[in-house]
């Protein structure tokens, strides 16, 4: 798992134009190192994969230099159903879900969450990460899609402007989080 994260580092750094749809989880780049934890001990675990959750959060973590460093554009959608699947614990959840409401305020951050009550243009489908309108990144559960063929590349184009469209920002994202927290 490390060297996954160590292999991700420089496209996120190359990348101007980052967006990410997330239907499960808090995308990597935002989450913390508890977070980021829980759930790659869970994925190892489940996948049979070496122990090396340590170094693959701290690779993971490195990321997380796109929020501080040059001259990026992100924006971030999560379905409503992320801020309520607890990953580790009630603490480490609530940690993670401060941390969204902390991106609120990032001139360089859009973060949208599109409500349960959503009416539909797009259903949820599985969670996908936009490089520069060049790559797209899509995750499974064993495996990990790169697309890169125009055609293919125009459908996740118009898969995320829906998904944006249906998306709460702002005080509306703001209240969704803070609800989720309430409930915690």
């Amino acid at each position: 798992m490390r060297q996954v994260q160590v292999d991700g580092l420089a496209l996120y750094l190359r990348t101007k134009h980052l967006r990410f749809y997330s239907s499960n989880v808090v995308p990597a780049l935002l989450q913390t190192p508890a977070y980021a934890t829980a759930l790659i001990g869970t994925i190892s675990e489940f996948r049979r994969l070496p122990d090396d959750v340590e170094a693959s959060v701290a690779a993971r973590m490195e990321r997380s230099r796109v929020l501080r460093e040059g001259d990026h554009r992100i924006v971030i959608l999560l379905e409503e159903a992320v801020l309520r699947t607890v990953i580790g614990s009630a603490e480490v959840m609530a940690e993670q879900l401060g941390v969204l409401l902390g991106v609120l305020g990032k001139p360089y951050v859009a973060l949208g969450v599109i409500p349960f009550g959503a009416v539909r243009e797009m259903w949820p489908t599985e969670s996908f990460y936009m490089f520069d309108g060049e790559l797209v990144k899509e995750e499974t559960l064993s495996a990990s899609i790169s697309v890169t063929a125009p055609s293919d590349l125009d459908v996740y184009e118009r898969a995320f402007r829906r998904l944006a469209g249906m998306a709460a920002y702002g005080p509306d994202a703001r209240r969704l989080i803070a609800r989720a927290i309430e409930v915690l």
